[in-house]
């Protein structure tokens, strides 16, 4: 794996000693078992992957790169870089201005852009149609693309069910930058339609087999779908992307759906002329992080905190999981936790900022799970930790609890 140039304030020495650690003893990464920290009072379960991927790391690297080596020139993102307010808000105190945020709401129009301003590609990817607002303005976003490489994976994946006669099927978050992305580049080779859980592939699927009448298409469907899309015409043959960060047991679900769908309408000796399997388009970050969350909710634990974004899909997918099993807690950073021991959370579902007083339950020991998003530096997961140590009288230093990973 590629080793990246990112700010040595974004690494923990401490999270970096117990990653390294699992390198070693499990090189492959076939153990998703979580690594047990026990200060003596608390014992912590980290989870076997979590925090920067390799499309984060790139995306940091080549922003202060481009900083570097274009001083005295205006240098803007389309949006937030990744969906992590510290490394956002850092590199605006290092003079990089957005033009939109993450809704594609402006704050400045393209029109104010000059030819030799510098404008970088966030990590999601762009559309098309952005693309070609800033090609014609003369502005080189080659060179200062930071579109992961598996999310550019999964436009291949649409350009090839494209040439292959499919439509496109994403699942997605609508809004999010990385499915508006993907959704400008598939329709580009495809009739192309999102939808954002099982429960809307459910509908799509019963007008699809003709349960639901087609004009249902219209009024659920259509300001999600390609121009021009014909659902008595385009559904004849189907494959499923996805936006990298959703659940990749959902994605599944969907693509089986789908897959019995046509099996149901067209046979299973035709299915491969009505579907197409895709499924391989999931980020191995994501997955790996979320296997590695099934495996820590293997343990018992008295409650989780989950660190990232508040916008990033791959953090609150996390906390989904957790939430299943026990008291969650998803928070931006340790500010978060305040001298009084409450905690100031954030429900993804809802959108709303919560304070749950005295969170940390009585008894001692604690067992706390500890994880974090693709997009969350390691030194934010670190002081998180430091701020739980507030509260939690510890009886071994962070030195002895290293030794017993070596």
């Amino acid at each position: 794996m590629k080793k990246f140039n990112i700010p040595n304030y974004y690494r923990s020495s401490f999270i970096g000693e117990i990653k390294k650690a699992r390198r070693v003893s499990d090189p492959r990464k076939k153990d998703f078992t979580p690594t047990t920290l026990n200060f003596g009072g608390l014992e912590v379960l980290v989870a076997r992957h979590f925090g920067f991927c390799y499309g984060v790391e790139n995306a940091i690297e080549i922003s202060y790169k481009t900083l570097e080596e274009n001083k005295g020139k205006r240098v803007f993102l389309l949006s937030q870089m990744i969906h992590n307010p510290a490394v956002n808000a850092d590199l605006e105190s290092k003079g990089i201005e957005f033009i939109m945020d993450t809704e594609g709401n402006h704050f400045m129009e393209f029109d104010e852009l000059k030819s030799d301003d510098v404008v970088i590609i966030p990590a999601f990817g762009t559309t098309v149609e952005i693309e070609e607002i800033l090609k014609a303005k003369g502005i080189q976003i080659e060179q200062y693309n930071t579109t992961c490489p598996f999310v550019e994976r999964v436009w291949t994946a649409s350009s090839k069910l494209g040439k292959n006669n499919s439509s496109v099927i994403i699942h997605g978050k609508p809004s999010h930058e990385e499915t508006r992305a993907t959704f400008s580049h598939a329709k580009e080779e495809a009739p192309s339609v999102v939808v954002k859980d099982m429960e809307e592939a459910v509908i799509l699927g019963e007008i699809i087999s003709g349960v639901r009448p087609i004009t249902e298409f219209e009024d659920s469907f259509r300001h999600r779908a390609s121009e021009n899309f014909d659902p008595s015409r385009d559904f004849d043959k189907v494959g499923v992307i996805n936006q990298t960060t959703m659940l990749a047991e959902e994605t599944h679900a969907i693509a089986e759906h789908f897959k019995k769908v046509m099996i149901a309408k067209h046979g299973e000796e035709k299915l491969k002329e009505h579907f197409t399997d895709t499924r391989d388009t999931l980020c191995y970050a994501t997955n790996d992080n979320q296997q590695a969350t099934y495996a820590l909710l293997e343990e018992p634990a008295d409650f989780a905190i989950v660190v990232g974004g508040y916008n990033s899909s791959n953090t609150s997918h996390l906390v989904e999981l957790c939430e299943e099993k026990l008291d969650t807690y998803f928070i931006s950073g340790p500010e978060e936790i305040k001298e009084d021991g409450s905690i100031h959370h954030y429900n993804w579902r809802t959108g709303e900022h919560l304070i749950t007083e005295a969170f940390l339950p009585v008894r001692r020991p604690l067992k706390m799970i500890l994880t974090s998003g693709a997009s969350c530096p390691d030194t934010v997961v670190d002081a998180v930790l430091d701020r739980i140590f507030d509260f939690v009288e510890v009886k071994r230093s962070r030195e002895e609890v290293l030794l017993e990973l070596a």
